[in-house]
C-alpha cells in the first residue's frame, strides 16, 4: 500500500505541467526540494524517442540522489502525448530519501495526469533505466508471469486429479488438515496484528490440549526476525514485511512455518504440518488478513530481507535458455540395436 507524504508540486511546477504537454518538451526531471516537488531540468526533443532516450536520460541521473523523470513518447492517445515515467532511487542514496520519493510517487503521477503515462520504469542502478534496461522491461511486461516451484507442483496435482472436489469446506484426503481452535489470547493478539499495532506474532501448538496458543508478539524489524525463531521447536510466525517495490512503499503480511528438521518429535512434525493449512485459511478468511506470501524454513538464517523480498516479488525470467543435450563420447561408432531373446 502507498502512503502519502503531504508533499505537493510547487506553483511553478503546476504551471509548467499545464503548458508542457503540447509536444514541445521531450524530457522533464523533477526533484523534491524544501518539501516541494520542483522542476529540475526540461529538455526539448532532438530526435526520435529512442535516440533522445539514449542521449538524455543517463546524464541526468545522480549517483546518490533519487529523482523522477518524464520522457515523452512520439505516440499519442485521446488525452494527448504519451509519457514514460521513470523513478530513480539509487542504492547509495539515503534511506530517508528513498522512502520520501517512494511515498510521493503516487502524488506526482496524479498531478501530472495518470492517463497520459503509458509505461513506468523503476531503477536502483543505471542498467535498470538505460535504454537496454527499458527494452528488457517492455519484454518482461509481455512475458507470462513465472510460477514458483510450489505453484508448479500444485498445477501438476490439479492436472492429474480425477473427480477431486476441493473447496474451503471439503478437501480430498491428500489435502485434509487438522483444525485446532485458537486461544482467546491469540485471537486478541491477531486483531492487534491486523490493525498493525504489532509487527510480529509467534504461534505455537499445545500438543496435549490441541489448541493454537500465543508464544510471543512484538514490534520488530526484518533484521531481528531470525533471532525470534527457535532452533529446537516448530512454530508459526506472522510478520509485517515493510519494504519498497518499484518505487512504492509496501507493508506485506507474511506467514512463516519454521520446522528445525529432526530436532522435533514425529508427533510435533506431523501436527504442525497438518494444522498449517486450516490455520492459514482461518487467518485469511475469518480474520481478513490477506497473506502476501506463505514460507517454510528449517533455518532461521533464511529469513533475510533479500530472501523475503524475492519470495514476494520473484524475478521475471524474460527467456529461458533451451536445454543443451550433451554430446556422447567420441569414436564410439554407430548405435547398435540389441534384440532381447524371449
Amino acid at each position: 500500500m502507498s502512503h502519502q507524504t503531504g508533499i505537493t508540486p510547487s506553483d511553478d511546477l503546476k504551471n509548467f505541467f499545464a503548458s508542457a504537454k503540447d509536444g514541445s518538451w521531450r524530457l522533464i526531471k523533477i526533484c523534491i526540494k524544501d518539501e516541494k516537488l520542483e522542476l529540475s531540468t526540461s529538455v526539448h526533443p532532438e530526435g526520435s524517442f529512442e535516440q533522445d532516450y539514449e542521449q538524455m536520460v543517463l546524464p541526468l541521473l545522480e549517483e546518490a540522489m533519487p529523482c523522477y523523470i518524464f520522457l515523452r513518447y512520439d505516440s499519442q492517445n485521446n488525452l494527448g502525448y504519451e509519457w514514460l515515467f521513470i523513478s530513480w532511487s539509487p542504492d547509495f542514496s539515503q534511506v530517508r530519501d528513498k522512502m520520501l520519493y517512494a511515498a510521493t510517487r503516487a502524488t506526482l503521477k496524479t498531478e501530472f495526469g495518470g492517463g497520459e503515462i503509458k509505461e513506468e520504469l523503476f531503477g536502483t542502478a543505471t542498467e535498470d533505466v538505460s535504454y537496454t534496461g527499458y527494452q528488457k522491461h517492455i519484454q518482461a511486461q509481455m512475458a507470462p508471469a513465472p510460477l514458483t516451484m510450489a505453484e508448479e507442483e500444485l498445477q501438476l496435482i490439479k492436472q492429474n486429479e480425477v473427480n477431486a472436489h476441493i473447496n474451503l469446506d471439503s478437501r480430498s484426503q491428500t489435502m485434509q488438515g487438522v483444525a485446532f481452535p485458537l486461544s482467546d489470547e491469540l485471537q486478541a493478539e491477531l486483531v492487534k496484528f491486523q490493525n498493525k499495532e504489532c509487527s510480529y506474532v509467534q504461534l505455537c501448538l499445545d500438543l496435549v490440549g490441541e489448541v493454537v496458543n500465543l508464544a510471543k508478539s512484538s514490534s520488530i524489524g526484518v533484521s531481528e526476525l531470525a533471532s525470534q525463531v527457535p532452533t529446537d521447536a516448530a512454530r508459526y510466525h506472522l510478520f509485517w514485511f515493510k519494504h519498497t517495490h518499484e518505487g512504492d512503499y509496501m507493508e506485506s503480511p507474511v506467514f512463516i512455518y519454521s520446522m528445525p528438521g529432526y530436532k522435533c518429535s514425529i508427533k510435533e512434525r506431523m501436527l504442525y504440518s497438518s494444522c498449517k493449512s486450516p490455520l492459514v485459511d482461518h487467518i485469511q478468511i475469518h480474520l481478513g488478513i490477506p497473506l502476501a506470501k506463505k514460507m517454510e524454513v528449517d533455518d532461521p538464517n533464511e529469513l533475510t530481507e533479500e530472501n523475503i523480498y524475492d519470495e514476494i516479488h520473484p524475478k521475471v525470467n524474460v527467456a529461458r535458455q533451451a536445454f543443451a543435450r550433451p554430446k556422447g563420447p567420441a569414436g564410439r561408432g554407430p548405435r547398435r540395436l540389441t534384440k532381447h531373446k524371449s
